[in-house]
């Protein structure tokens, strides 16, 4: 959609994967919430629309780096719950995220968008699916990308990360009170798609 409008693409979530990374090439414990949040501040981080011939829809960069292949390794993974339920850790990357989402027409995705990034965002939707029909997808993707997992692994790892990030103390996930919620169990891009450009 994002694609078809011209808008960029912005998933936040890579933001708190970036700073996943950067832990793990610090060697930095991701239960360390002031030092996460100090890497949080001090780094830069740009996203930009992705070169047609790439596989993403946008470009991560980090410092100067190009690090959008490494954001879904199972090391960054396995840590990014922890790293982005710290509420230090949150406010730091808060700017980061806005500055993105304004820098021009944006599609942004993420748990806590029209509650707490961008409240006041022109349209909020609510995209969601049951757990299985959601691993299948990541499932599906990491295949197509070389990841060697499983579905039961994938299922497992959206569990584990829905409990966490709806209990977190700092922007939990729910939905906003004036978001259009969508399920897009069993339904194919073009019928999601149709159903947003409803409300456009």
């Amino acid at each position: 959609m994002a694609d078809r409008y011209g808008y960029l693409f912005f998933d936040t979530g890579v933001l708190y994967r970036a700073l996943a990374l950067k832990a793990i090439e610090k060697n930095v414990d991701p239960t360390d919430e002031e030092a996460l949040a100090n890497i949080a501040s001090s780094m830069r981080v740009d996203v930009l629309p992705s070169p047609a011939t790439s596989h993403s829809m946008y470009k991560v960069i980090v410092d100067g780096s190009d690090v959008t292949d490494r954001l879904r390794s199972s090391e960054v993974e396995n840590i990014v719950s922890i790293v982005s339920a710290h509420p230090k850790v949150r406010q730091s990357l808060l700017e980061h995220q806005r500055r993105i989402a304004k820098s021009g027409p944006s599609v942004v995705v993420g748990r806590d968008i029209g509650t707490v990034v961008l409240p006041d965002a022109q349209l909020k939707i609510y995209l969601d699916a049951a757990p299985e029909e959601r691993a299948n997808r990541r499932y599906r993707e990491l295949l197509s990308r070389g990841v060697n997992t499983t579905y039961e692994q994938v299922l497992m790892d959206i569990h584990r990360r829905d409990k966490l990030d709806s209990s977190r103390a700092a922007s939990p996930l729910r939905v906003p009170k004036d978001a259009v919620v969508i399920d897009t169990t069993g339904k194919n891009i073009q019928e999601v798609l149709a159903e947003v450009e409803h409300w456009m």
